[in-house]
């Protein structure tokens, strides 16, 4: 039952990112309102599922805790899940109330581009842009539910101010994803509607986003992870202790001759 409240917990997540984010951007088209919209979606989440949860609402992110070993490979499996589901749930319900499903999309469009066509740069350089934004969107999330460097309070507000950073630079590059429910879903529906392009290139948005949460979790886990620091206090203990004993001994043998 605890597993299945976090799977409707990361549906309804992904459902609310995708219909009231992605649904700004298809309304207002402002930038920082869409920056914003993606933001504020998160904080909200992290402080009212996030205790359920933990508030991915992301594959990419239950990728990086799964990678961590914070995440079972079946509640991993259940999250991804659930994340897709909500995802679509959350672009059929914005298009319904759109009553076009053909401008859910936008990714393609957006990616780097050359005058407005694309061209071997605009994959090359739209994955790595992904592969960049998902890197420092997930390392922040790393740093800040780290139990062992933070209580975590206001991770939520973290998280979500870091995703409107990354959404500030990365819309004019490739429509910022940096989450494969979030692109799968509206790329689905447009499919449905007759306008395949965006789930012909969904493959970046799958992918790039993954890449760099794996990045994120390896260089983590490699580089700043406290639990290495203390395993090797751990290990210098017992040497601190033989040592303490050696002191304490000669003195007493000295005693003895």
């Amino acid at each position: 039952m605890t597993n299945l409240k976090k799977y409707i917990a990361e549906c309804i997540g992904t459902f609310v990112l995708v219909f009231f984010a992605c649904g700004t951007a298809v309304v207002s088209g402002d930038w920082v309102a869409i920056a914003l919209a993606f933001g504020l979606v998160i904080i909200a989440m992290a402080f009212s599922i996030g205790n359920i949860s933990g508030c991915h609402i992301n594959p990419a992110v239950s990728l990086a805790f799964f990678l961590r070993g914070e995440l079972s490979l079946a509640d991993f499996l259940g999250y991804i899940c659930s994340q897709f589901i909500g995802g679509i749930l959350g672009a059929t319900l914005l298009g319904c109330f759109l009553r076009d499903f053909r401008v859910l999309g936008g990714n393609q469009v957006a990616m780097v581009n050359n005058n407005g066509d694309l061209d071997a740069w605009s994959y090359i350089g739209g994955f790595l842009v992904e592969v960049i934004l998902t890197f420092v969107f997930v390392l922040v999330i790393l740093f800040v539910t780290d139990k062992k460097r933070t209580d975590g309070k206001f991770a939520g507000v973290y998280i979500g101010l870091t995703l409107t950073l990354v959404h500030l630079l990365g819309i004019g590059f490739t429509g910022t994803s940096v989450n494969p429910a979030r692109s799968f879903g509206p790329a689905l529906l447009q499919a449905f509607a007759g306008n395949w392009r965006s789930l012909s290139q969904v493959w970046i948005w799958l992918i790039a986003p993954c890449a760099g949460a794996f990045l994120a979790a390896f260089l983590y886990s490699k580089v700043f992870d406290k639990s290495d620091d203390k395993k090797a206090e751990k290990k210098e203990a017992p040497k601190a202790e033989e040592k303490a004993e050696e002191k304490a001994e000669e003195p007493a043998e000295e005693k003895a001759e």
